[in-house]
């Protein structure tokens, strides 16, 4: 049951868009939408229970330490338990996003999870130590304890995590007119068959310093508001070109994205879902479009688009 005057609370986190075209695991944004939404109240029963999930047509697990929000949670009660707090949280997952879209939908729910419980506690945590705690969520959900998107879906923004042990995180400025589309095909890539993709792999030394070039250019481009650079920047040569091929037609998305005025364009994460950078909310719309067109009469294969400025805030209490 739950505990005495134990109100519950809903936090929304959002969806992000992780690697940024050269900043493979290092640099993540967040997004308005779509995102997830956990509910969490004290509880007498130790530990982290989640009593349910929506939304995710009974694909993802129930069990203590296999659901990434019920493991972040449970890392924010491992953190506070004792000084006479409530031992246990109960908690309800709602999915309001795709799995295995390339769009960090185990960051999602780990951040949910982990921001849920801490709002239960009282806000205990720090947001640093938030994002550690969803990380653990991360682990348990794709094997390993990645920062890019569970600390843009936190603290919002575009941040680029310097270190994952110890955790260092830099936010990054948002530059005023920044639009991003974002097109999730009907299809699925798992973070496991792309990381696959990528073990063993050697890779060249001008391939690799012309990711550190960009890498280089896209943090300067943020800080000096130059929308024109930061598009230039989003080149990768080593992750994507081997994770391409996994995407119906992304080369060709990714053509008909510049040619209705993008930025730059890249793969989401692990993909399928590909993101691309904007400097209006109507030039976004019209790339999302031929994008989607794309998908739809090359791959013939529907598909969702989400449009919007950067998140600046993250995961938040909802009413």
């Amino acid at each position: 049951m739950a505990s005495a005057d134990s109100p519950r609370v809903r936090v929304f986190a959002p969806a992000t868009v992780s690697n940024l075209g050269p900043g493979f695991d290092v640099l993540g944004l967040a997004l308005h939408r779509p995102g997830d939404v956990v509910e969490a109240e004290l509880s007498d029963r130790p530990g982290g229970e989640l009593a349910g999930v929506t939304g995710d047509g009974g694909a993802l697990p129930l069990g203590t330490g296999r659901n990434a929000a019920s493991v972040a949670a449970d890392e924010v009660l491992r953190r506070v338990t004792g000084a006479g707090r409530p031992p246990g949280l109960r908690l309800w997952l709602h999915k309001g996003m795709p799995l295995a879209s390339g769009l960090g939908s185990s960051g999602a729910s780990a951040a949910a999870g982990a921001v849920a419980a801490n709002e239960a506690l009282g806000r205990p945590l720090g947001p640093e130590a938030l994002v550690e705690c969803a990380m653990a969520g991360e682990r348990a959900s794709c094997g390993a304890a990645h920062a890019d998107n569970v600390a843009p879906a936190i603290v919002g923004g575009i941040v680029l995590i310097r270190s994952c042990d110890p955790l260092e995180l830099v936010r990054l400025p948002v530059p005023d007119g920044l639009f991003i589309a974002v097109v999730h095909p009907h299809c699925e890539v798992s973070t496991a068959t792309a990381r696959a993709r990528l073990a063993g792999r050697a890779f060249a030394l001008p391939d690799i310093v012309a990711n550190a070039g960009n890498l280089g250019a896209l943090v300067a481009a943020l800080h000096q508001g130059d929308l024109a650079l930061l598009g230039r920047s989003i080149d990768d040569r080593i992750v994507e070109p081997l994770r391409a091929a996994m995407i119906p037609s992304s080369t060709e998305v990714r053509s008909a994205a510049r040619d209705a005025g993008a930025l730059g364009c890249g793969i989401s994460g692990s993909g399928p879902s590909m993101f691309a950078l904007c400097d209006s909310d109507d030039a976004a719309a019209r790339v999302a479009l031929a994008m989607r067109q794309v998908f739809r009469d090359r791959a013939s294969l529907g598909s969702e688009a989400w449009v919007g400025p950067v998140n600046r805030d993250g995961a938040h209490v909802l009413p």
